[in-house]
């Protein structure tokens, strides 16, 4: 699931920690894609106010991400989404399925603002009310060498406010062909282009009828 997402399942919160935990996972990956790491493996080096609060977020996030990644639901989707592609990408180094996996979940946090289920300002609220001593401490019990590099790109994110881009649906077709770029020098035609968000108004009609399904689901399975 991608921020958004994430976030609902914690969107009520009153720990600022807990909500940056449940995306953390996903702001290392992007800032940097080398750093793997696992604070789950060792929570005893955690158990400090502060750093607990961070690593249930932490915690949450993988768990969410279990059970959608191995629901019947991402699977359909993700294989119908995939089925529209296939004939635009054929001459074009982007996977059908890499796409579909990204979209569905892009879609998912585009419905989720579009029916006002999140405030995506209470998201960014929470990310500027963490302390950055805690999140420092975080960081380096978890062996990340380079908070510097870290904190540019967090500070970034947040000050942009990216996601609020999310509530157009032509944002989610630039969001995919940005990601797409960091593994392909020219992933798209300019006919792709206009495909791709062709394909994406189609499919989010479908989307939009049982989309909620996922989320209660997983939040009745959530412990």
């Amino acid at each position: 699931m991608n921020f958004l997402s994430h976030f609902y399942f914690d969107r009520n919160t009153p720990n600022a920690n807990i909500v940056l935990g449940t995306i953390l996972p996903d702001l290392l990956k992007n800032a940097n894609k080398s750093w793997n790491v696992h604070p789950e493996k060792h929570p005893e080096l955690f158990s400090n106010k502060g750093l607990d609060t961070l690593l249930q977020g932490w915690k949450r996030h993988l768990q969410v991400d279990l059970l959608f990644h191995s629901s019947e639901f991402f699977n359909t989707k993700m294989q119908e989404l995939k089925q529209l592609f296939v004939p635009i990408l054929k001459d074009s180094p982007v996977r059908p399925s890499f796409l579909a996996h990204i979209g569905v979940e892009l879609l998912l946090d585009h419905l989720l603002i579009e029916h006002q289920k999140i405030t995506i300002n209470s998201f960014y609220d929470n990310l500027e009310a963490v302390k950055e001593a805690d999140l420092t401490d975080f960081l380096d019990r978890c062996n990340i060498n380079d908070t510097e590099l870290f904190f540019k790109f967090f500070n970034s994110f947040k000050s942009s406010r990216y996601l609020l881009s999310y509530q157009k649906l032509e944002n989610i077709s630039y969001a995919l062909q940005r990601i797409c770029m960091r593994l392909w020098e020219q992933p798209f035609t300019e006919k792709n282009t206009y495909d791709l968000t062709s394909i994406l108004e189609f499919y989010k009609i479908q989307l939009e009828v049982d989309f909620m399904v996922i989320f209660e689901e997983i939040e009745f399975r959530l412990t």
